[in-house]
């Protein structure tokens, strides 16, 4: 090997150690860091070139370690990590923050009128099928059937929660029914992520030993990484959904935001983005990416398996997904 560095830095591996909240947390900061989404192509190559050289054992003359943890870091915000493939720009986790933003501002802006519910509901949806497919785990494709089903089935469910509970809160305090969005968000996650990674569901995703060699596939692997994925979207919607309400309510009786009315979503959709900035690697930092189970808590034909193959092995590891 030539070069400045040593060969032995695990670049497999997040920089921070990822068996604590804080080391995951930098992970998360760093992953999510919206200014990715302004890389060229030529800068995604380059860094996927560099990882992909670093460990194949070549090292470009000059390059120093943090540039090789840059080189790491703006690879995996864009490339799968199973599949190596190049993920669609909305659906990359450093575009989480802006576009949440976005479609969660408007949401909480326009939820009186049922049109308006549609219709930022059917947005809100169809982006996070996006992001969900985008962010599965494992390296089984979905279907055109599949990502149809999914996709119906959670926007639906979405719309009507939304309008159910508009119905219910019509005669109740205006800062109940600011509330409306997020219970039709949290109720929409458990039904989309489950749908758009029902695939896991029926066929399991990888499961590895610690060294990352593959053990086969399970589905209560799935189970668990689905659930951690679903509770960590509802945690990370909760900020900014739950605390611009109270700011707005108090905000929207001043003189000012009466004499410019059109600045409400505006300044919504600040506050909602400020809240994300935090929230959202804050709460992808809840699980570990690499998530882990007991051997004796999978399927019993993959324990078998394991049993034959490795048998003083305790736990098995898998990508969890975002």
């Amino acid at each position: 090997m030539s070069g400045e560095l040593p060969p032995n830095i695990n670049i497999k591996e997040p920089r921070w150690d990822q068996s604590t909240f804080v080391g995951r947390a930098n992970h998360f900061f760093t992953v999510t860091d919206p200014r990715n989404i302004l890389l060229t192509n030529e800068q995604l190559e380059n860094a996927r070139k560099v990882v992909h050289d670093y460990r194949q054992g070549i090292v470009p003359p000059g390059l120093t370690e943090n540039e090789l943890w840059r080189a790491k870091y703006i690879y995996d915000s864009a490339f799968h990590p199973d599949t190596g493939e190049k993920m669609i720009l909305i659906g990359r986790m450093s575009a989480q923050v802006p576009m949440n933003m976005t479609i969660t501002g408007c949401m909480m802006t326009f939820y009186r009128t049922t049109p308006a519910v549609l219709f930022w509901q059917w947005i809100n949806q169809s982006f996070n099928a996006v992001v969900n497919y985008t962010n599965r785990s494992g390296d089984a494709p979905l279907t055109v059937n599949e990502l149809g089903t999914a996709y119906v089935s959670a926007t639906t469910g979405a719309v009507a929660t939304a309008l159910g509970l508009n119905a219910l809160t019509k005669h109740v305090s205006p800062l109940i029914g600011r509330f409306v969005p997020f219970a039709a968000v949290a109720a929409a996650n458990c039904i989309n992520i489950p749908l758009m990674r029902q695939r896991e569901l029926r066929a399991g995703i990888p499961v590895t030993d610690e060294n990352g060699n593959r053990l086969g596939e399970s589905a209560n692997a799935a189970k668990q990484a689905i659930t951690q994925v679903v509770i960590s979207r509802i945690l990370m919607a909760a900020p900014g959904m739950a605390i611009p309400p109270f700011i707005m309510n108090t905000l929207e009786k001043k003189a000012f935001l009466k004499r410019f009315p059109w600045m409400s979503a505006p300044i919504q959709v600040g506050l909602v983005g400020f809240c994300l900035v935090f929230a959202t690697p804050l709460c992808c930092a809840l699980f570990p990416q690499k998530s882990s189970m007991s051997v004796t808590s999978l399927e019993a034909e993959l324990q078998a398996k394991i049993r034959e193959t490795s048998p003083e092995l305790r736990r098995v590891y898998f990508n969890k997904g975002l």
